[in-house]
């Protein structure tokens, strides 16, 4: 926060459930002008502005589901209205309108959300993400990236493809004492995951290699009384909307998915995460496992 106040580029390395919002939110609240916040998933700005709304801090996001009328009027209230944050995702950022309504906003941060997702070293590397690095032709303002992963090479890619005047990574320790990592050998994956989700009471996340494999999971255990959906890149998005409030909201227990699930998911109550197959990196995994026991309680990632 002091880095950001002091209008340094920032790289943010901090764990799962470490509070990164608040290191944009309080400095972006302390500076005159608007917050303009880059994000990768609807879901997630939706998410993050009704947390804001709550608290009584204006925020809008812009998102492919509204029409050219309500995007104007929320770039207008961005403009002459005293809106704080601006959730935008990577590619509005090439829109012309909305390059040509920025240069009217008085911008006090650029805020790059799940920033690992700029680098082709990172495991989740989306192209429209090195877009940002363009905003500094009409904003003269800092940027703070944040991720929750990100290996040597990462890190210096982020400050490299966001074009940081000068190295600056504040980071702190990713030791979690509240989260159990366990092993499994077994031969049964689905009798050993029903013994578990029965013995570990709460919410759960079930991460599968395919597809396929959410579908027949999730029927598994929905077969032994156990309330689950299944989710995956190839659901339409609201369908995929609609089965994480659900699972947000408690009201199915399990979430069967792939690795499409779970980027900026803020469900404290998660008792376990469970991976059925060995994930592509270290870094997947630990950023996976850590949706686990976000509210500080003891949690399993097996």
């Amino acid at each position: 926060i002091q880095s950001v106040l002091d209008k340094k580029d920032t790289l943010a390395l901090l764990p799962t459930g470490g509070g990164k919002s608040v290191c944009f939110q309080i400095p972006a609240l302390m500076t005159e002008g608007i917050c303009i916040v880059v994000s990768p998933l609807i879901a997630l700005m939706k998410d993050q502005v009704q947390n804001l709304h709550k608290k009584n801090i204006k925020a809008t996001a812009i998102n492919s589901g509204m029409t050219n009328s309500e995007i104007d009027i929320a770039l207008d209230n961005c403009i002459y209205g005293s809106v704080k944050f601006l959730y935008v995702s990577p590619e509005r950022l090439q829109n012309r309108m909305f390059r040509q309504r920025l240069e009217k906003m008085n911008v006090n941060l650029i805020a790059v959300d799940e920033a690992h997702c700029i680098s082709e070293w990172g495991y989740d590397f989306r192209p429209n993400y090195l877009n940002i690095s363009s905003l500094r032709e009409i904003c003269d303002a800092p940027i703070i990236a944040l991720t929750a992963t990100a290996t040597k090479e990462v890190i210096d890619d982020i400050q490299l493809k966001l074009e940081f005047e000068s190295s600056n990574v504040v980071s702190n320790s990713f030791f979690r004492k509240e989260l159990s990592y366990i092993v499994i050998n077994t031969e049964d994956i689905s009798t050993k995951l029903l013994q578990i989700i029965k013995k570990i009471k709460g919410s759960s996340i079930v991460y599968c290699k395919t597809r396929k494999d959410t579908k027949t999971t999730s029927q598994f255990l929905n077969n032994h009384g156990i309330t689950a959906k299944f989710y995956h890149g190839g659901l339409d998005i609201q369908e995929r909307d609609k089965i994480q409030k659900e699972w947000t909201q408690n009201h199915i227990r399990v979430m069967v998915a792939t690795n499409a699930f779970g980027m900026g998911i803020d469900k404290p109550n998660v008792r376990s995460v469970i991976h059925q197959f060995i994930p592509q990196t270290i870094e997947a995994y630990f950023q996976e496992a850590g949706r686990a026991g976000r509210d500080g309680k003891t949690a399993y990632s097996i």
